[in-house]
Formats: structure tokens, sequence, C-alpha cells
């Protein structure tokens, strides 16, 4: 019989892959359609539908295969696994998308941010310590942190709402 453990890394591994997957062909479509840069409202509107409905699902599997009994806690591990794995695979693809794909991505998202400040009528030296400050922040470790934080932290709400609607604790049991 398949432990609970067992069960948490197949289900963490197979939805993590899954929503990964998914996230990388959402960037692909981005970057063919050329709204990479400027993330159009509706990309982050698909890319959190498709977030949510993984999650959701993977959960499901879980309590599913702990015979349809669920904690909170138990939704919160299955969720953060889920989204560590598809982090990390999201990490690793943009490292060859901002290298081998798009090796000018940085340069275009701080000249699109310059293009926004100035038509924000800014003053020149806001603008200034702000592209500094952005371009500070391009580097690939802290947009790797940032990922990883971003993708657990939003995993984490999903699944914590997740787990609050699926929550169905076991019987306890009498000694």
């Amino acid at each position: 019989m398949e432990t609970q453990t067992d069960s948490l890394k197949k289900i963490a591994f197979n939805f993590g892959v899954i929503l990964a997957l998914l996230s990388i062909v959402l960037q692909v479509i981005s970057y063919v359609l050329d709204v990479h840069i400027d993330r159009p409202w509706w990309l982050t509107v698909l890319q959190t539908l498709i977030s949510i409905a993984v999650l959701a699902y993977g959960i499901k599997a879980y309590k599913t295969a702990n015979a349809g009994f669920l904690t909170l806690s138990q939704a919160l591990k299955v969720g953060l696994a889920i989204s560590l794995v598809a982090g990390i695979i999201a990490v690793v693809f943009n490292y060859i998308f901002m290298n081998y794909i798009d090796p000018d991505f940085v340069q275009k998202t701080l000249d699109f941010t310059h293009e926004q400040l100035i038509k924000a009528n800014m003053p020149q030296d806001q603008i200034e310590m702000r592209m500094n400050m952005s371009a500070k922040l391009m580097t690939p470790l802290f947009m790797t942190g940032i990922s990883l934080i971003a993708t657990l932290f939003f995993g984490f709400i999903i699944s914590l709402f997740t787990g609050l609607v699926m929550k169905k604790n076991p019987p306890q049991q009498l000694n």
C-alpha cells in the first residue's frame, strides 16, 4: 500500500511538472505574441487560473489517495510541494530563456520601464534613481530568489483556500 509520503512526493512531482509545463507554454505564447515584456492583464489572469486549477486538482488527487480525507496542513504541504517543483523547473527554464531564447530580455525590460516612467511624467532624477534600482534588481540570483518566493507565496495562498474548501478530517480514533 502506498504511504502518504509516497503519495505526496508522486503528486507533488507530477502536478509540479504539469504546472511548470503549462506556465512555460504560456510564456512561450507570450514571447511569440511579443507581449512578454509588458505582460497584459489577460496573461496574468490566465496564469493565475492555471495555477489555481493545477493546485486544486493536485490537492484533490491527494485527498482521493488519502481515502477522501484531507487536513488543512496536508493541503498546504501538497500545494507548497507542487509549487516548489514548478518553481524550480520555471527557474531553470527562465535561465535558458534569458540566456539563449531572448538574451536581451533584461535590457528590453529596463527600456520598457524607462518608457513607462517617462510617460508618467516623472522627474528625470527620480527616473534615474528608479532605473538604477531596477538594474540592480535584474540580476539572475535576485530574479531567481524572487521567482521562487513568489511561486511559494501564491502556492501557499491558493493551497490555503483550497484546503479550507476541501478539508475533511479523518474520524477520531478512540484508544
